[in-house]
């Protein structure tokens, strides 16, 4: 009877072992696994180190090449910049060589006319010459005539025909300076001096007091040679004569085109020195 009843109590204990000794190695199956992920997961998470640290070798090395390229375009540029001004400066200094042989070209025309008109005085005065017939031994001597004058500009060149008209300004021949000046505007209409010549003729008639017809002469600076350098003391003068015929608010308006359009010039300065008194001598309210 014990013997049967130890029997039973053994197989009782391995029956209730058996489950217990499963349980642990399931256990010990899961932990298992769970160290093969937590090793997977480091694997992955050392691979995708590995590939930022290589992205992050591609992105400098992209943008290297991305700053060589702009720096190449850059340096493109400037290179073209810098031949493109080279261009225009050499442009430039062909265009002003252009404009001084032109006129210089004119100024050699204008003296090739003026000799052209000395020569065709001169023959004119040789074939109009009355035929000399033998003289009567009795007879009185006739009275020698004037030789014929030649033209006032045969032979002149245009720089010296304007010379000798300013000279007589200068000299205070105001009225031979204007005849000068008149004429040197008829034979060389093209010359560069001609604003000048006109210019000086106002200027000949304001030393005389001819207020009017200084303001009709420095009109015609303005109005026939307005790419002129004497239209801004053309307009300041204008004014002068103007302010002397008691035209107050025209010559305040002369002065003030000055300012207007020729801000930087001479005949500016003196307009604003112009301005500026009148402003001075308005009554005060």
């Amino acid at each position: 009877m014990k013997k049967m009843v130890m029997t039973a109590v053994i197989l009782l204990l391995g029956g209730a072992m058996t489950p217990a000794s499963a349980q642990n190695r399931e256990h010990q199956q899961m932990a298992a696994e769970l160290r093969m992920l937590q090793e997977q997961q480091q694997q992955l998470a050392l691979t995708f180190a590995q590939l930022a640290e290589a992205l992050k070798a591609l992105n400098a090395r992209l943008e290297a090449r991305l700053d060589e390229a702009n720096n190449a375009m850059r340096k493109g540029f400037a290179d073209q910049k810098l031949v493109i001004d080279g261009m225009g400066n050499d442009l430039r200094t062909i265009r002003e060589r252009t404009d001084d042989a032109s006129v210089r070209l004119g100024t050699i025309r204008d003296e090739i006319d003026a000799l052209r008109t000395t020569v065709t005085a001169l023959s004119q005065g040789q074939t109009s010459a009355a035929p000399v017939e033998p003289p009567d031994p009795n007879a009185p001597l006739p009275p020698v005539p004037p030789p014929a004058p030649l033209p006032s500009t045969a032979g002149l060149s245009p720089t010296r025909m304007y010379q000798t008209a300013f000279a007589d300004y200068t000299s205070g021949q105001y009225s031979l300076a204007i005849t000068g000046f008149e004429q040197f505007i008829r034979t060389f209409p093209r010359s560069e001096m001609a604003d000048d010549a006109q210019f000086f003729i106002g200027e000949a008639q304001y030393m005389q007091n001819k207020f009017a017809d200084a303001i009709a002469a420095y009109n015609a600076v303005i109005q026939n040679y307005a790419m002129g350098d004497q239209v801004p003391l053309a307009l300041y003068k204008r004014g002068q004569a103007q302010q002397q015929l008691g035209q107050i608010d025209a010559a305040r308006a002369s002065w003030q085109l000055v300012l207007d359009k020729f801000p930087d010039s001479d005949g500016a300065r003196l307009a604003k020195q112009r301005v500026d008194a009148l402003g001075r001598q308005q009554p005060r309210q």
